[in-house]
C-alpha cells in the first residue's frame, strides 16, 4: 500500500499490489480523490460543492442500479462501474466516503474523540474494507483490525497536517482534548507551537499509536504481497509518528514528511513484524 498525492492514506496500486487488482484499486482511488477534491479544492462556494457532491452520489446510485451514470465524470464512473460489476464492490463504503466529504464542506468542529472516530469511520475505514473485499477477507476480527489501522492512519495524517489544516479552518483536534490541555481553538489559524499545544499533540499521537497497535496484527494475517503492503502501511504510519515526535510535537508550525531515506527503516521494521506482532510498534 503506497500513498500518492494529498489523499495520503489511500493505498494506490503499487509494485506490491497484485496486478489483477491494480485497475480496480486505481478506480476506487480516483473516485475517492475526485470527491475529496470537490469538497476541498478550487474556488467553488459551499452550495456549489454540495450540489456537485449530490450529483456525484446520483452517479454512484446509478451504477449500482444498473443505469448509466451522467457524463459529468465519465473517467470516474465508467471504470468504477466495471469494478463494481467485476468484483461485486459493496455500495456502503463508497457512499460512506461521500458522507464524510460532504461533512468536510462545512468544516465542523469535533467535540470529542467519539465524534472524530465517527468521521474516521466514514472517511478512512471504508478504504480498508474495500481492499479486504477485493482480497476475499470478510472475517469480523480482520475487519475490525482494518478499521483500527485505517483510523490510525487518518489520525496520524491529521496531526501531521496541522500546519496546513488550521489556517484553512479545518480543526480535527477534539475540543475536549484541547480543553483538557488548556488549548483554545476559538481562533485556530492563530494557534502556535506552545508548550500546551505540544502536549496536546503528544497525547493525540499516543492515541493514534494505540489505534495502530490494535490494527497492526492485520498485516501479519494477510498473505504474500498483500501482507507486505500492509506491513509497509503500518510502518509508514509509525515512521510519521517518529517524525512528529522528533519535531517535539511542533506540527502547528511545520509539516513533517516521509522521504526515500525513511524506506530502509520501514522495510526493516516490516521484516521484524514477521517475528512479533509488536515488533516496530514501540
Amino acid at each position: 500500500m503506497v500513498s500518492t498525492g494529498h489523499y495520503e492514506n489511500f493505498p494506490v496500486a503499487s509494485v506490491l499490489c497484485p496486478p489483477h487488482l491494480r485497475s480496480t484499486i486505481l478506480a476506487i482511488y480516483r473516485y475517492a480523490r475526485t470527491a475529496d477534491d470537490i469538497a476541498d479544492e478550487g474556488g467553488a462556494d459551499r452550495s456549489a460543492r454540495a450540489r456537485s457532491l449530490s450529483a456525484y452520489r446520483e452517479d454512484l446510485d446509478a451504477i449500482f442500479a444498473g443505469r448509466p451514470a451522467s457524463q459529468q465524470w465519465p473517467e470516474i464512473f465508467q471504470p468504477l462501474g466495471i469494478a463494481v460489476r467485476t468484483h461485486g464492490l459493496p455500495r456502503e463504503p463508497l457512499a460512506d466516503l461521500l458522507s464524510a466529504f460532504t461533512q468536510d464542506i462545512d468544516n465542523p468542529t469535533y467535540p470529542d474523540r467519539d465524534a472524530l472516530l465517527d468521521y474516521c469511520r466514514r472517511s478512512a475505514n471504508p478504504i480498508g474494507r474495500l481492499l479486504l473485499h477485493l482480497h476475499g477477507v470478510d472475517d469480523p476480527v480482520r475487519l475490525s483490525q482494518s478499521d483500527h489501522l485505517c483510523t490510525a492512519l487518518q489520525l496520524i495524517n491529521f496531526w501531521q497536517d496541522l500546519s496546513v489544516d488550521l489556517p484553512r479552518g479545518r480543526v480535527y483536534l477534539p475540543l475536549a482534548d484541547a480543553h483538557r490541555h488548556g488549548v483554545s481553538l476559538e481562533n485556530p489559524s492563530r494557534l502556535t507551537d506552545s508548550a500546551a499545544t505540544k502536549r496536546l499533540v503528544a497525547c493525540l499521537c499516543d492515541w493514534a499509536g494505540a489505534e495502530m497497535r490494535q490494527g497492526a496484527p492485520l498485516a501479519l494475517a494477510l498473505p504474500g504481497r498483500t501482507g507486505w503492503e500492509a506491513r509497509l502501511v503500518v510502518q509508514g504510519g509509525l515512521r510519521m509518528l517518529d517524525k512528529i515526535r522528533a519535531s517535539g510535537f511542533a506540527t502547528v508550525g511545520m509539516r513533517p514528511t516521509l522521504g526515500v531515506g525513511d524506506l530502509p527503516k520501514m522495510f526493516w521494521r516490516g521484516l521484524r513484524m514477521r517475528e512479533s506482532a509488536d515488533a516496530g510498534l514501540a
